[in-house]
């Protein structure tokens, strides 16, 4: 048996490990569930469909909002005659802000009231988007984006604890799933739609029809959901305030929390370094088959949008192929890991230096399906090695280290190569960066046989 204990080594954690037992037991009595929770009125039911319906939309309108910019990056290179370092910065930004923002804000929204936080958040995100279409210059549409990234900070986390509050225990699998499959289409609907507004109307209004979608979604929202009518529709868990469901938790237990071994440290930075690939191809693959395929905006809009859907087509493919292989095995799924990983570079080192072509979109299609893998290796990992009270915060530093290190870094750091030595040259080399979330994975593999060793 190759399954891995994920119960700290003694000799690593000496006392911590009742220490942070007994912080999780602390945290998870105020969770757990009474028995007649699961049964819900027909109207109650009907109503939390409802709301999810207008969050899903409403984590459409969040990635639309996100990524519509990056299929006009063509238009605006031309038009204000801006740097692709400074074109990687205004879209690197709206993660980076995610990523710092997510866990305080969350904080903030659980005590002030997770109803009203939703709402400012969208309607901060739609207004800063008609910031973005009105923008003059390079400074206007940076300090803009900056503020998309504040009001999307913690939409997810935040619009995911109030649905999964909404529902019974054992459909929280298929909310969750279904839920977060919305920035998948909505970065597709973003990139695609923006190419071709903006190829009939002009740019602006591009985000100008995102930032109305957003609006109209949020006024919908203030009229159907509200905190009494959240409270009625399961009322045995919404009843209680978010004081009682907070326990006081230290640093110490914390920290001991998100990291209990090396190997999650590594799972927190392979998937970080693996997103780092996928933020670079997602916002600069319409600039890069506009230029060197010679497609207008438009056409390379909905063909970019289209290997973005494939990309979500193979996280959940990749996603079901771990499950059924490695079973309850964390080495196995580092090794799953380690595969995806390698076949993502090689391919993607192929594709790249492929002559444009119908093969070249073939194997570019082929090495995308890899792309998002580290979402259903390392989330996993880092799922069952953590304690179930802090699945929360262990996934926003997952968010953290994936918005920071990976989609804010990695379109910034591909524009100030691109700026020295052009948008193709700087992509042929973006394989390379494959060997650090591999050689993180090997590391992070090592590590978890170690500790199954001491255990």
């Amino acid at each position: 048996m190759d399954d891995i204990s994920t119960t700290p080594a003694p000799a690593e954690t000496g006392g911590a490990g009742e220490f942070l037992e007994e912080a999780a037991l602390n945290l998870s009595t105020s969770n757990v569930l009474p028995a007649g929770s699961i049964s819900i009125s027909r109207s109650a039911r009907a109503y939390a469909w409802l709301v999810f319906a207008l969050m899903f939309c409403l984590l459409l309108s969040d990635y639309m909002s996100r990524q519509a910019l990056n299929a006009l990056f063509p238009i605006l290179k031309a038009q204000w005659g801006v740097s692709d370092t400074q074109l990687g910065s205004i879209s690197s930004i709206v993660p980076l802000a995610v990523g710092v923002l997510t866990l305080p804000f969350s904080v903030v929204a659980d005590r002030w009231g997770r109803v009203k936080s939703i709402a400012l958040m969208a309607g901060l995100w739609s207004v800063a988007t008609i910031g973005c279409a009105v923008a003059a210059n390079y400074h206007e549409m940076f300090v803009a984006r900056l503020f998309v990234g504040v009001g999307e900070a913690a939409y997810g986390s935040v619009g995911l604890a109030m649905l999964v509050s909404l529902f019974p225990r054992h459909m929280r699998s298929s909310i969750v799933g279904g839920f977060t499959s919305a920035a998948a289409f909505g970065s597709v609907l973003g990139v695609s739609f923006s190419g071709l507004i903006a190829a009939h109307f002009g740019w602006r209004w591009s985000m100008g029809v995102m930032a109305i979608f957003g609006l109209l979604l949020v006024i919908i929202y203030c009229f159907v959901v509200t905190e009494n009518r959240i409270a009625r529709a399961h009322p045995d868990e919404a009843g209680a305030s978010p004081a009682q469901g907070r326990a006081t938790l230290t640093l110490r237990a914390l920290f001991l929390g998100l990291f209990p071994s090396r190997s999650v440290f590594c799972a927190y930075l392979g998937s970080a370094l693996q997103v780092f690939i996928q933020g670079t191809l997602f916002v600069w693959l319409p600039s890069y088959l506009n230029r060197y395929w010679g497609m207008p905006v438009s056409k390379a809009a909905v063909v970019a949008a289209g290997l973005v859907l494939v990309s979500g087509i193979g996280q959940f493919l990749c996603g079901v192929a771990t499950d059924w292989i490695c079973r309850e095995s964390s080495l196995k799924r580092w090794s799953m890991a380690i595969v995806y990983c390698l076949a993502l570079g090689v391919l993607l080192a192929i594709a790249l230096r492929m002559p444009t072509g119908n093969l070249q979109l073939g194997l570019l299609a082929a090495a995308v399906l890899f792309l998002a893998s580290s979402f259903g290796t390392c989330g996993a990992i880092i799922a069952t090695a953590t304690p179930p009270a802090f699945h929360g915060s262990a996934f926003a530093t997952l968010t953290l280290f994936n918005n920071v290190l990976g989609l804010a870094a990695g379109p910034f750091v591909t524009g100030v190569i691109s700026d020295a030595v052009g948008l193709q040259a700087a992509l042929r080399w973006l394989p390379c960066a494959a060997v650090l979330p591999l050689t993180v994975y090997l590391i992070g593999r090592w590590c978890c046989l170690e500790e199954a060793r001491r255990g």
